[in-house]
């Protein structure tokens, strides 16, 4: 794709399924976990999850049958609104979306069984008080050196410089402060190859890997040398580095 094209692609991108990454074609090696999986394995017909920092509500979608009821919430309006476009397009019934700050749940003490937050901020001490006792919290979180080639590439990014391993740290003492009991984490650092310039624009476009991305007419120049660098048999090659903490109240 010429450089042009580009940029016609980062103008509509946001336009068609703005931030759906169902469409994306990318390969991963490494990955140890799947975070709705892990979710899964963990939850029952008999109880109540809340989903912080929801999106467009999909993984909560998938999560639906093994749950009594769900509530997802997330900062942005926008989302609420995809999420519940999505839920009216479903069949699903047991799932209601809220904008909400994470920071302040509008919720009962001890409401819930299981409260999750994938690749979104939380506070530890809302979470411990919104949990049942013997309730879970999980969350998967991004790492400071997550596409760390595409970050130093453009010499900005997404906790690029900052200690590796600094966020899972701060996070698991701020639950242990909050109260919670037999924290514990895992991480991988999984190589992933995105099939097509678009995908990876994609990504940039509608993630903060690299802040302000495209707002200089040099970021698609450093893009398109990134991809010729990168471009691999299997496709444009980052990794993606996650961790997953688990903690008990």
């Amino acid at each position: 794709m010429h450089m042009s094209g580009y940029e016609r692609f980062y103008d509509k991108v946001g336009k068609v399924n703005g931030w759906d990454f169902g469409d994306v074609k990318v390969l991963s090696e490494g990955v140890e976990w799947d975070f709705v999986q892990e979710v899964k394995s963990r939850c029952n017909s008999s109880e109540v999850l809340l989903d912080i920092g929801t999106g467009g509500g999909k993984n909560l979608l998938k999560l639906s049958p093994s749950l009594l009821f769900a509530i997802g919430i997330d900062l942005s309006k926008e989302m609420i609104q995809t999420a519940e476009s999505n839920l009216r397009n479903s069949a699903v019934s047991n799932i209601r979306f809220f904008q909400m700050p994470a920071e302040k749940l509008q919720f009962p003490d001890g409401f819930f069984d299981l409260v999750t937050s994938r690749h979104a901020p939380f506070s530890s001490k809302e979470v411990f008080r919104a949990l049942k006792t013997g309730g879970l919290f999980m969350t998967q979180q991004v790492s400071e050196s997550d596409k760390l080639n595409i970050k130093k590439a453009f010499g900005r990014g997404q906790s690029l410089n900052h200690e590796d391993g600094a966020l899972k740290k701060r996070y698991i003492q701020e639950l242990h402060e909050a109260g919670f009991s037999h924290v514990q984490a895992l991480e991988y650092d999984a190589t992933e190859y995105y099939e097509r310039p678009e995908d990876l624009l994609f990504l940039l476009k509608h993630t903060p890997i690299v802040p302000d991305f495209g707002r200089d007419q040099k970021d698609f120049n450093t893009l398109n040398d990134f991809i010729e660098k990168n471009r691999t048999d299997k496709g444009i090659r980052t990794n993606s580095k996650r961790f997953l903490i688990i903690g008990g109240k």
